[in-house]
């Protein structure tokens, strides 16, 4: 009989422990702690193995005696979900996707899976039956592909087995919390059971070279749910975003060990599925018939994708004396900061104003470049003057009101030209090399928050 303990593990973050703990020490949190009896397997053979003989050891390779190889990659035939993982598909690699229910995770998945070409698939699915996926494979595609398999299984005993009778090229699991080990003694869902799921998935895909994608449900406060050891042990994980009432849905690599952690792609939710949407500049630009004060474009990067969003700021008087602060996909410590710049360096009085901050899209954006269009924006509120639609903004503010350079800002200029822009505020220090005669668009540089306000309030 194999030996049989019991530890404790924290359902936030997966820590464990050999006791119970009030107050887990790696996340903080109270009353996180749960009993699992866990069973350690008496051999560690892969359970994905049928057959294994004698292994031989691995022995350490000096790094210039280690043979290089290029770096394959499968197209999957849908261009954001491409650019967000790097180029493609790697073999053996393993992409865990999160995201709120209902979001689209399933479908965007299904979607990968009938629109392959040549290409083998496993979907595998713990919470849902054939006959559903089928609804939904019809709903998605006229035609589906006759190279994609359908299985309903929460065993990873019984889904090795047939995987090494299939053979696939990918293989899908929706959702690893459905998924239970014979090697574990706890309620699938739990951490060890996740885990251990999770590295077994991870062996087969290291050893036969075959991607796996992972769907992985998330907590009430809008991480992966299993919890971060799920993230320290994938390659990629992508993060689903978007509101539910909203048509756009977001793809976002908040980890991609094969390719920038910073790209993204969007997706519009339609009753046929999910469709890319390959100019987003479009989408996050409001169609206004008038000007409007209150409102600023700025040029943005996402990675290597350069966009314009719409800032929208409002500003009114404090109706219960103390001013509110709230922002909408804009970091709010960001924005205060901003506000006292504007307070000390401009001679503002802000203090006494409730200022709100939207970024239009329902997008979140980190980059500092727009730093200047919010500062722009909530003056325009202020004063009530309207800033120019053809007008746009590309620069980063700092403490002391100058406008400091961002990069990449032939990519952003070239965007706003090609959007219809007739003028763009830059950085003086990025028109430094920069070639204004190459850009039809008129590009104002300036150094000082001063500068900008004069050109556009007078």
């Amino acid at each position: 009989m194999a030996k049989t303990k019991s530890a404790y593990f924290c359902q936030s973050c997966g820590y464990e422990s050999a006791k119970w703990l009030g107050k887990c020490p790696s996340c903080n949190e109270w009353n996180t702690f749960v009993e699992e009896v866990i069973e350690k397997a008496a051999a560690k053979v892969p359970s994905w193995k049928t057959n294994t003989g004698m292994e031989r050891a691995n022995k350490p390779n000096k790094v210039d005696h280690i043979q290089s190889i290029t770096e394959e990659r499968t197209l999957t035939g849908d261009k954001e979900l491409d650019r967000v993982l790097g180029g493609g598909l790697v073999a053996g690699s393993v992409i865990l996707i999160g995201g709120e229910p209902g979001i689209g995770k399933s479908t965007l998945m299904l979607q990968l899976a009938l629109n392959i070409p040549g290409k083998k698939i496993l979907y595998v699915s713990g919470e849902e039956s054939e006959q559903q996926i089928k609804m939904r494979a019809e709903r998605i595609t006229d035609k589906p592909e006759a190279d994609c398999y359908i299985l309903t299984e929460t065993s990873t005993q019984n889904i090795f087995k047939q995987l090494e009778a299939l053979e696939p090229d990918i293989v899908i699991v929706d959702s690893i919390q459905t998924l239970h080990s014979a090697h574990i003694e706890s309620t699938p869902g739990s951490v060890s059971q996740v885990r251990e799921c999770t590295a077994e998935l991870l062996r087969f895909a290291k050893e036969t070279d075959t991607p796996v994608f992972l769907i992985g449900h998330i907590t009430k406060d809008g991480t992966i749910a299993g919890p971060k050891i799920l993230e320290h042990m994938v390659d990629t994980v992508l993060q689903f975003e978007g509101d539910r009432h909203h048509v756009y849905r977001i793809l976002r690599a908040i980890k991609n060990r094969f390719g920038a952690a910073a790209e993204l792609g969007i997706y519009a939710m339609h009753n046929s599925g999910l469709r890319q949407v390959s100019n987003p500049s479009e989408i996050l630009l409001s169609q206004r018939e008038e000007e409007l004060s209150g409102i600023a474009i700025s040029a943005t990067l996402e990675g290597a994708r350069p966009m314009l969003i719409e800032t929208q700021a409002l500003v009114s008087a404090a109706a219960y004396g103390t001013p509110q602060r709230s922002s909408n996909g804009f970091d709010t410590k960001r924005m205060n900061m901003l506000l006292a710049v504007l307070e000390k360096r401009c001679g503002f009085r802000l203090s006494t104003r409730d200022v709100f901050l939207n970024i239009a899209g329902g997008i979140k954006v980190e980059d500092p470049a727009i730093d200047l269009a919010i500062m722009v924006a909530i003056i325009s509120s202020h004063e009530e003057i309207s800033i120019s639609s053809k007008i746009c903004f590309a620069a980063e503010v700092g403490l002391s009101g100058e406008i400091r350079a961002v990069s990449r800002i032939e990519q952003r200029i070239m965007e706003a030209e090609k959007l219809g822009f007739e003028r763009i505020f830059i950085s003086n220090y990025n028109k430094k090399g920069l070639v204004t005669e190459r850009y039809k668009i008129e590009i104002t540089a300036v150094s000082k928050i001063e500068d900008v306000f004069s050109i556009l309030f007078g």
